[in-house]
Parts: structure tokens; sequence; C-alpha cells
């Protein structure tokens, strides 16, 4: 039986400066922004409230659903530099958010309401202080290392190094589609970073994320083969 999850609120972060792609946020994709593929599957998980943070006047000013409460974000906070951490202590202050919080990224369009389910029953077990989405990885990258001065110093086990590819145990990178958290805790601490993470693994097909326009098509084809494998 999955864990009873408790109340939650979503924080949908929504950036006007978009270098990749200008206006990917509110661009259309499948008929609906971009944007509104990350509302629609909070609160199809289950959201209380969808909280988003932007400088995006045709998110400010749009018609949103009940449980949408947008929150502007000042110019300090909106540059490609800004870490995620300082908008969502921010987000959360102006709104009074408490308790859990599921951090959706409109960027990553083909994640599911189960990918968000599964996250929030593994952080209701009170394991972990940061539960995010993952996907399988190249574990070729266990043979990488960095350079200090002319030495090479292994990213992991210098046996790694020197092992066959197939021997190698499997690699996950986040995937950027689910993050889910403490308000106070981030709140406290000004950070994302736990002790304990733990990790939902989403399928490839699934992590997609979008910075340019290829990702963008790609995403559009994805969506459209989904809908016709489940009409």
């Amino acid at each position: 039986m999955p864990l009873d999850t408790p109340v939650w609120t979503a924080v949908i972060p929504l950036r006007a400066g978009s270098k990749g792609l200008p206006g990917k946020n509110v661009r259309p994709l499948a008929g609906r922004p971009l944007y509104r593929h990350a509302i629609d599957q909070a609160l199809a998980a289950g959201a209380s409230r969808v909280l988003i943070t932007t400088d995006l006047p045709d998110v400010l000013d749009a018609a949103l659903p009940p449980e949408v409460v947008c929150v502007q974000r000042p110019s300090e906070l909106a540059g490609d530099t800004v870490p995620m951490a300082p908008v969502l202590v921010h987000a959360l202050q102006q709104a009074q958010v408490q308790g859990t919080v599921v951090l959706l990224q409109a960027t990553s369009p083909l994640r599911v309401p189960a990918d968000i389910r599964a996250a929030l029953e593994l952080f209701a077990t009170g394991a972990h202080g940061l539960v995010m989405s993952v996907t399988e990885a190249d574990r070729g990258v266990l043979k990488w290392g960095r350079l200090e001065g002319t030495r090479f110093v292994p990213l992991s086990s210098p046996e790694h190094c020197f092992a066959n590819r197939q021997s190698l145990p499997p690699v996950v990178r986040p995937n950027g589609a689910v993050y889910v958290f403490d308000a106070a805790r981030l709140m406290d601490t000004g950070s994302l970073a736990a002790d304990a993470v733990g990790v939902v693994t989403m399928p490839p097909e699934r992590s997609h994320d979008i910075d340019n326009l290829h990702d963008f098509e790609q995403a559009e084809r994805l969506l459209a083969r989904h809908a016709l494998e489940h009409p």
C-alpha cells in the first residue's frame, strides 16, 4: 500500500529571458503553452495549490485555475545566473507556503502525474531531506576525472578508470523533472542540498528537457507519439 502523502504545494518557476529558445515557457506545445503542462500535471497529481514565480506578463495576466497563485519575481531574481534556491525562498515566503513542496520545471513536459506521486510517496517515508527524479546515464562517466595541475584525479574509484564499461555499476543523473522538499528546511538552509537524497527513476522518454528549438520540436514529436499510443 502506498503511504498517504501530505497536503503539498507545487512550485513552477518561469523566467522570461531564455537564451536557448526565447519565449519557450509560453510557446504552444501540443495546443497549450509549455507552462500549462506543468500546471495540469501538478493538479492531476493532487496538488492543493500551484505557485508560479515569474516575471512573464503573459503568465501574470493569464486566466488560470483557482488553485494557481502567481508571485511576481523581482528583476534581481530573474537573471540567467541566479540559482534556483533564492528564487524558491522568495516565492515560498511571499505566498507563506509551509510543508511539502514539489518543484516542477516547465521545461520537463513529458513527466506524468505518477512520477510526481512516486516522489511524494518516497519523501513521505521521512528517510530523505530531498527526493528528486533521475534517469539512467552513461556509466562511462565513472572513468572520468578532474585536473589538479597536471595530475588526474578520478571522479570515483580509481579502479573504474581501467574497468570494462560493461562491468561498471549503473549511473543515473538528475533529469530536472521533479524535486520534493520541505519548505521550512529550504528557508532555514537556503539550499536544496541534503545529506540524504532519495531518487525515483524515470525512463529516458519522459526525461526530455527543453533548452532550445530542437528540444522543443523533439518534445512535440514525443507527445504526439504518446497520444497515438494512448488515445
